[in-house]
């Protein structure tokens, strides 16, 4: 149940986006159409996931494009790209959790849940979303970057700012709570 059986982000994807980051930088437009054409599914995916709440969601990954516009100069290595772009969504999402606390405390799924999917894959979406739910807002982070996303455990320390040892424990912690949520009869 690890990242490589179902990596959205293999290394072809990286040295590509490594490459449109480099060129950006050198003042290619269409490069950073490209990124953002790649990129803002995955953030706002992430965003949903952590907010639980799409149009904050919305909300919060155009902050995070605004920071990361802003902020091409100060990546110092464009292979840093997606541990920098998902630290600069954290922060934005951060910040929108600590400013709705009391507003935190829901578990309905996600929107996209329920449009119209039915049937088991649909059922079993619905299910992780609302285990994810349950977790705390760093335990979900880690889940979603790590299980979601293919981060390694330093880009996720990265973009959340603390030790690998802490992305590591939030990530095992999450996994637990995941497995006791789900039931250990989720294999897929």
């Amino acid at each position: 149940m690890g990242p490589a059986q179902n990596t959205p982000y293999d290394e072809e994807a990286r040295v590509y986006d490594e490459l449109l980051v480099t060129l950006i930088r050198q003042g290619d437009r269409r490069a950073g159409e490209r990124l953002a054409a790649r990129w803002h599914p995955r953030l706002l995916r992430t965003a949903r996931r952590w907010l639980q709440d799409h149009g904050q969601a919305e909300e919060a990954v155009q902050e995070a494009w605004a920071g990361i516009a802003k902020g091409w100069w100060r990546l110092s290595d464009p292979a840093k790209f997606p541990s920098w772009a998902f630290g600069i969504l954290y922060r934005k999402c951060a910040d929108r959790i600590a400013a709705n606390k009391t507003q935190r405390e829901r578990t309905a799924p996600l929107d996209e849940s329920q449009q119209g999917a039915t049937g088991p894959r649909a059922e079993s979406l619905v299910a992780v979303d609302q285990a994810l739910s349950r977790l705390s807002p760093d335990h979900r982070l880690a889940a979603v970057l790590f299980f979601g996303e293919g981060l390694t455990l330093s880009e996720i320390a990265a973009a959340t700012k603390v030790p690998v040892g802490t992305a590591k424990s939030r990530l095992f912690h999450a996994r637990q709570q995941l497995k006791s949520l789900l039931g250990e009869s989720h294999d897929d």
